[in-house]
């Protein structure tokens, strides 16, 4: 019954997507007319940047193309359709075995040799930075990589870890213990009117959005949740306290514990909308935090503004946000990934709120408020469409994506969501 949901759901989204296709060809036909001219790279550098299916790996793409730099796109094979591919911004394209595979860094290694390549960006999914930064002890002699250190990595992409280092520099983050068995949550002392949840360490790309609320008024409870999510000492799990509030979102590029680049948003537990509001006290949080450290690379914090005005960070991802897109009109967001600039780059004021067009047409069929939704495409712009560079637009919506699906289909999985933006199916074990 539950393979025969997924077929008709599959089915369903393959119907819509040819349903759309004749007008995003006559958008991507009138596109082509734009003859604005590539870029000669003159004296620019070779960039490789990874992660390749997801929309954040094409924003980048165009930066260092634009700033005259040749990049070099890369991703596993499970996406060797992905429509990034075909960006006139992208000079070469090769697949490279899944993170996890031991010869993952070794493939990395050879395609920056055979490409010439000078600088590294990860653009790394949740189950790619540690994998990203242990690749480093090979490409270092190779190129230069803009990525943490193994340790560094693996300390903030555990959310304990992180939370205990944070809070180690007098730095705001919710209360929180580390679980490693589910009697642990039966001893925990309930802090009388808070709530808590409980957050797998490991990335769950299913489970990640179930806030299930534990507190001391429900003891049992709490302890027959506990018991059915698996925990044990080599499965992980943060008891964190639930703060209300409204949520954030972070964009870092980080030099030596510089900060080289910063956005902020507006966040939600599943978020494709970003636009850059001005919040002082959590850009001033993380500077603190990665000068302290003393970091180079990507990261990117989660934070909630609680009932007393104060902000407390929730997680770190050492990896590129989707918050990215923002930067699509900058005309310096190359040389603040690739140099030791003096003040952070930020999305330009004309800047418009970026969206996916197809998520944002979903919703106005399934969710009410359809004119402010309508309002919000009219006033941002699609973070995949660009005039001058249109066929990855065309090519996630009609190649990737129905790929994915007859895949998926074909092997009898199932799926949960299409993420546009991340340009994969959203699967229980998923990257």
């Amino acid at each position: 019954m539950r393979n025969l949901a997924s077929t008709a759901r599959t089915v369903g989204a393959l119907i819509a997507l040819t349903a759309t296709m004749p007008v995003d060809l006559a958008v991507v036909g009138l596109s082509l007319l734009d003859r604005r001219r590539s870029v000669v790279h003159a004296s620019g550098r070779t960039v490789m940047v990874s992660g390749g299916k997801m929309t954040k790996a094409l924003s980048l793409a165009r930066a260092f193309h634009s700033a005259g730099h040749r990049v070099v796109l890369v991703e596993s094979s499970k996406y060797r359709f992905t429509g990034h591919r075909f960006s006139r911004a992208v000079d070469a394209f090769h697949c490279v075995p899944d993170p996890t595979d031991p010869d993952y860094a070794l493939a990395l290694r050879d395609v920056a040799r055979r490409e010439g390549v000078d600088v590294f960006v990860p653009v790394a999914s949740p189950a790619a930075s540690v994998h990203d930064a242990d690749a480093r002890r090979l490409l270092d002699d190779v190129c230069e990589v803009v990525h943490g250190d193994s340790a560094t990595v693996r300390m903030l992409d555990d959310k304990a870890s992180f939370s205990e280092t944070a809070s180690a520099m007098g730095l705001s983050v919710p209360e929180w213990q580390r679980i490693t068995a589910p009697e642990q949550i039966g001893d925990f002392e309930f802090r009388p009117g808070r709530d808590y949840i409980l957050k797998r360490i490991a990335y769950n790309p299913v489970g990640r959005m179930d806030l299930t609320r534990l507190s001391d008024r429900t003891p049992e409870r709490n302890l027959e949740f506990a018991h059915s999510l698996g925990i044990s000492e080599d499965d992980p799990w943060i008891l964190q306290e639930f703060i209300e509030g409204q949520e954030y979102c972070t964009h870092g590029t980080v030099r030596e514990g510089r900060l080289t680049v910063f956005a902020c948003c507006e966040s939600s537990a599943f978020q494709v909308n970003y636009a850059m509001i001005d919040k002082p006290e959590i850009r001033s949080w993380v500077e603190k935090f990665v000068k302290a450290l003393g970091v180079t690379g990507q990261l990117s914090f989660d934070f909630i503004e609680g009932g007393d005005g104060h902000v407390y960070a929730i997680e770190c991802n050492p990896r590129t946000h989707s918050a990215i897109t923002m930067f699509y009109d900058h005309d310096k967001l190359a040389e603040a990934y690739l140099e030791r600039v003096d003040v952070a780059v930020v999305p330009t004021p004309q800047s418009k709120p970026t969206y996916w067009i197809y998520h944002e047409l979903w919703r106005l069929l399934t969710q009410p408020n359809r004119s402010r939704r309508l309002r919000g495409i009219q006033e941002g712009t699609d973070a995949i469409y660009a005039r001058w560079d249109p066929l990855p637009y065309f090519l996630v919506h009609h190649l990737q994506i129905p790929t994915l699906l007859l895949k998926n289909a074909l092997t009898g999985g199932s799926w949960s969501r299409i993420d546009f933006n991340i340009g994969k199916l959203v699967e229980l074990g998923g990257d």
